[in-house]
């Protein structure tokens, strides 16, 4: 390009895009949709700065990916320019297959697909657009590329992705614990045998890396308060389909709940992909103020609530709920609110969360120690806390009014 284009982010201050299909596609309609997807969901709910969205974490972890490139190259690995371009085309682009409110309803909206799944057709109908140019992004997204370190700067347990999210929601939520030593932890990437590796100078950095994850997951990502929040939102949907209340509410939304689409239909027929870039939060906000009037006073309750910040109560437990409970509640549910016991169902809501920081085998971080040997992270650290990291914690949730008594 004649000018390279610089983007100010709050994080890392001034961003270049360094090539022109890149620029294209940084400008392009389905990338741009992102500004309008935030990137913790109903966290802001919780945290009023959450406000930041998937295109800053996109742009984000974009620049992340350049500089574990120019780190790597100044290291002595062959990395030409098409393999550095489609590198941050693959990392940009990442995301791109969320819908609206990332993960809250990744599964009510379209059920059974990924975001990571739609990230890819969105990938290649981009490709067909700029005449084959993403094939080697798109190879390194799918991990078919020949050398794997490049997808496992794209997606691992020490990727950009992670890098950028973990510094970015700590900024934005104002929780410091999740703050991480990021130019640390690239400076000292390397490949060793075609595998993304951290120089022993960094463990500590990789110790705190992996101590903040797991502090954020319970803090924001798994956040009681926005869990209970994205279960109303998740009920509000089905009860939408359910009732077919579909009347002023956005084309691109309506489409989507009149249709179950398979991940076959979303391959095959890239009209559906089209119809899924038209959606974004807002389709979700003018919804609920619409169905906030509806006669369904299921609906009706749900969207108030959701508008006025009344969200339900929620408990952790060690231990899941028993279906007698479960059955209790309905029946206490119902005579609360004068509800038939299938609509009482829409006011409850139980599962299970797990946090993992660390998971051992697999994708493991690897430590080069200064005998040129390799460790997994777990082995390599001088403190027991990893290997604590590593085991699964699970609880169990329960959300309902907070007038009703357990």
């Amino acid at each position: 390009m004649k000018k390279l284009k610089k983007v100010n982010d709050p994080i890392y201050g001034f961003i270049t895009i360094k090539s022109e299909l890149l620029f294209k596609i940084f400008n392009h309609t389905y990338f741009q949709r992102l500004r309008r997807i935030r990137q913790l969901g109903l966290s802001e709910l919780v945290y009023p700065g959450a406000t930041h969205t998937r295109f800053h974490h996109a742009l984000g972890a974009t620049h992340l990916m350049g500089l574990a490139l120019d780190q790597l190259k100044e290291k002595g690995v062959s990395i030409n320019d098409l393999e550095y371009e489609s590198a941050q085309i693959a990392i940009l682009l990442h995301d791109i297959g969320h819908g609206p409110f990332s993960h809250a309803l990744e599964y009510s909206l379209i059920k059974g697909i990924t975001h990571e799944n739609i990230s890819l057709q969105f990938m290649k109908i981009l490709n067909k657009q700029f005449s084959g140019q993403l094939d080697t992004a798109i190879a390194m997204f799918k991990n078919t590329y020949k050398r794997k370190f490049f997808h496992q700067l794209i997606s691992s347990q020490l990727d950009v992705d992670r890098l950028d999210y973990l510094n970015r929601d700590s900024f934005y939520t104002g929780v410091s614990e999740g703050n991480i030593s990021v130019e640390r932890i690239i400076s000292h990437l390397n490949v060793i045998e075609d595998e993304i590796v951290v120089e022993e100078k960094a463990i500590y950095s990789i110790e705190n890396f992996l101590n903040a994850r797991r502090l954020m997951y319970w803090q924001v990502y798994l956040h009681k308060t926005a869990l209970s929040a994205e279960r109303m939102l998740v009920h509000l949907i089905s009860r939408a389909k359910e009732v077919h209340s579909l009347d002023s509410i956005s084309p691109a939304l309506r489409y989507f709940l009149e249709n179950d689409f398979s991940l076959e239909e979303f391959q095959d027929n890239p009209e559906i992909v089209h119809k899924f870039s038209m959606l974004d939060d807002s389709d979700i906000w003018h919804a609920i103020k619409i169905w906030e009037n509806n006669k369904d006073k299921v609906l009706k309750n749900l969207s108030s609530r959701l508008l006025q910040r009344d969200l339900f109560k929620i408990k952790l437990d060690n231990e899941p709920l028993k279906k007698a409970e479960i059955s209790s509640i309905k029946s206490k549910i119902s005579q609360k609110f004068s509800l038939l016991n299938k609509e009482a169902a829409f006011f409850i809501s139980h599962g299970e969360v797990t946090n993992a920081a660390y998971v051992l085998g697999g994708k493991s971080i690897k430590i080069l120690n200064k005998k040129g040997e390799l460790l997994d992270i777990a082995q390599a650290a001088d403190l027991p806390n990893i290997k604590a990291m590593s085991k699964i914690v699970k609880k169990y949730y329960l959300c309902l009014p907070k007038t009703v008594s357990l």
